[in-house]
């Protein structure tokens, strides 16, 4: 397939837009600046006469390909998230293309901290593959985007592509841009019945080739540690601090299992992400993670036994255990509906790419637009180094995944 790509410059000029999201804020969506991204792109999809492209009061971007097929086809949509993480600031993003990449380190020119940054093909052995192409990152000083701009761009550039070549046929296709899901919350807004798809794929995996269908299920914990103030000057036996106290029960938590630094496959973790409070109150926060709900319960189960061990020693103190669900895993949603990722992995096998069917050790807005009534499983997107300053992502993989989005397209469409 020939396609006169327009992703790479998008996606040069979307990064420089900051759109990092702000887990301590109410609002939707959580930070006003994702909004100026929102704008332009309900701009450049108008401007590729897409009429109804708009971005509505919560920054959410919604816009409709009308059908140019006969034929009866259920109505898709590629969805992508315009946040970036809060774990690495995204201000003034200075994109560097790597040009004909030869297989060896990258040296970041910059640094904000004094040290250089400095992507090793041992870090990043996906880079070994990439030898030849353009490899962009971003200066050393601020996390790229890619995460997920690269899967804005590439959506954008194959609707570009099948807007101008009007011979390939598809049924009506949808696209959504949404806030805030770096921080958990990215659907939290998001008008289904307006959208009106019966099927949908995120556009925001990695690796070439990679799709998802897989995911984490998660919950959130916070317990909260009630302790016993007293002047500090008059505490002996009497003072039980909440501090302490979380401090010990975060430094007995088992280290050779159940914690992210040594887990990965198929095994869940616990882990605390935040620490705050006083003598007299303080709060921990877990993200809990496991493949199956069983396994979310079994850990929660644990992490709560494992409280009232350490709260046995402190008798004038007492603890509360709050559990939240998060997002549970598409897969139990998307095995019911076995087209729709028979249809991506024949999508990737066409562009010449070989399938690699996978699951992610975390989640995605499709783990959720899965259980609201839209089955939803991930395609990559050419990125690697997420929510860091180590993050790129390849020209090439980039187009592959555009020619992937159009093949599905008319997948979609000779299946109908």
């Amino acid at each position: 397939m020939k396609i006169t790509h327009t992703v790479t410059e998008r996606f040069l000029r979307y990064v420089q837009i900051d759109t990092q999201s702000d887990p301590e804020s109410t609002s939707c969506p959580s930070t006003e600046k994702q909004k100026n991204l929102g704008i332009i792109l309900a701009e450049e999809l108008q401007m590729m006469r897409i009429q109804d492209a708009h971005m509505d009061e919560h920054g959410y971007v919604y816009a409709t390909l009308p059908s140019n097929t006969e034929k009866k086809v259920p109505v898709i949509c590629f969805c992508s998230h315009m946040d970036t993480s809060p774990d690495c600031s995204g201000k003034e993003v200075k994109p560097i293309i790597h040009k004909n990449y030869n297989g060896k380190n990258i040296s970041l020119p910059a640094s904000s901290d004094g040290q250089k940054v400095v992507l090793t093909t041992k870090d990043h052995p996906e880079l070994l593959n990439q030898t030849g192409n353009e490899v962009i990152t971003a200066d050393g000083t601020t996390l790229l985007g890619a995460d997920n701009k690269a899967g804005i761009a590439e959506i954008i550039d194959a609707i570009h592509h099948l807007i101008r070549n009007p011979e390939i046929k598809h049924g009506t296709i949808k696209i959504l841009f949404t806030p805030d899901e770096e921080i958990g919350r990215g659907v939290d807004k998001a008008d289904l019945k307006k959208l009106g798809a019966a099927f949908a794929y995120t556009i925001d995996g990695e690796t070439l080739g990679h799709l998802e269908d897989e995911t984490f299920s998660a919950d959130a914990v916070t317990i909260t540690l009630n302790g016993y103030s007293t002047h500090p000057g008059f505490a002996k036996g009497k003072m039980q601090s909440a501090i302490k106290i979380a401090s010990e029960l975060i430094e007995k938590l088992p280290k050779k299992k159940l914690s992210p630094e040594t887990t990965d496959k198929k095994e869940g973790f616990i882990h605390p992400i935040s620490i705050s409070g006083s003598i007299e109150k303080t709060a921990i926060k877990f993200i809990i993670r496991d493949f199956s709900e069983s396994g979310l319960k079994k850990h929660e189960a644990f992490l709560k036994k494992h409280t009232k061990k350490i709260f046995k020693k402190y008798s004038k103190c007492s603890f509360d255990f709050e559990v939240q669900e998060q997002y549970r895993n598409m897969k139990n949603i998307l095995k019911k509906y076995p087209q729709v990722v028979d249809h991506a992995i024949e999508a990737v096998r066409r562009s010449g790419i070989k399938p690699v069917r996978s699951s992610i050790r975390g989640g995605t807005d499709g783990s959720r637009l899965s259980y609201m009534g839209l089955p939803c499983p991930n395609i990559f997107t050419g990125g690697h180094g997420f929510h860091s300053k180590q993050e790129w992502v390849s020209v090439q993989d980039m187009q592959k995944a555009v020619e992937v989005i159009v093949n599905l397209c008319i997948i979609w469409e000779e299946n109908s």
